[in-house]
């Protein structure tokens, strides 16, 4: 049994917490809001004091209180402990969270797809020296846990590419649909979609690589008139607008330079 502790008793920190109690380790949690403690749980009354006698500190709170969260829990943390930090810190803050005083072995933590919907199975990207105590405790219970070489950082560096991606395209997909919607062609537009997204990916991604400069010119135009096609819809057209400018950026970067004049 090892003794845990959460700190972040929102929606994914319970969700580990009631993990790790039915797998039969000992928890303590800390939460200055969260209305409710998940069953088996020990609340205690501040972070410093639920991290005593801990193993291993998981930090599921929001990023802004990363900072604050080690500053009060690392100095009482027993050498050959572990503090991960879940949060979604810059890889700069994750390195110096890494380099505080303290005895505990840090470990930052990626977690790289929703809770709410896979749970405690959520794939997992670690790096920092506190990477193998929490694959330790977590693969157990169904986490892919992969991890990153590196100092701590370089796991929040590879969510951080990844989100350029996952988000950037969940925001385009909103702004397609709304606007197949507005237009009478949700169905279409949904269809379309589900097409691009099936397949060979590697084949779509080298097609989107090679296309999008070769072609920015004549697709910023287009992207332009999506726009307004939009704006005339009643749609915000963030994303489309977006694609255009990069675009128009793409072809200048790419347009041949003209002839220097003897």
């Amino acid at each position: 049994m090892t003794a845990c502790t959460v700190i972040g008793l929102g929606e994914a920190g319970a969700t580990y917490a009631s993990a790790l109690v039915a797998a039969g380790h000992s928890v303590t949690g800390f939460d200055p809001v969260a209305p409710s403690t998940p069953a088996g749980v020990v609340r205690a009354a501040t972070a410093g004091e639920a991290c005593l006698g801990a193993d291993i500190v998981l930090v599921l709170t929001g990023a802004a209180a990363a900072r604050s969260v080690a500053q009060e829990c690392l100095p009482v943390l027993p050498a050959g402990s572990c503090y991960a930090d879940f949060t979604s810190s810059s890889p700069q803050v994750m390195q110096e969270l890494g380099r505080l005083p303290g005895a505990a072995l840090f470990a930052d933590v990626a977690i790289l797809g929703p809770v709410p919907t896979q749970g405690v199975k959520t794939p997992l990207m670690v790096s920092g020296p506190g990477s193998q105590a929490v694959a330790q405790l977590l693969s157990p219970l169904g986490a892919d846990v992969d991890i990153a070489a590196g100092e701590p950082g370089a796991a929040m560096a590879h969510k951080l590419l990844r989100s350029v991606l996952m988000k950037g395209m969940a925001s385009v997909v909103v702004e397609a649909v709304t606007a197949g919607r507005a237009a009478g062609l949700e169905g279409w537009i949904r269809t379309q979609i589900a097409g691009q997204l099936a397949g060979d990916g590697q084949a779509v991604i080298d097609r989107f690589l090679t296309g999008t400069t070769k072609h920015a010119l004549r697709r910023s135009k287009e992207m332009q008139d999506t726009a307004s096609y939009l704006s005339e819809l009643g749609v915000p057209a963030e994303m489309t607008a977006a694609s255009a400018t990069a675009m128009t950026r793409m072809a200048q970067e790419t347009a041949p330079m003209a002839p220097a004049l003897r």
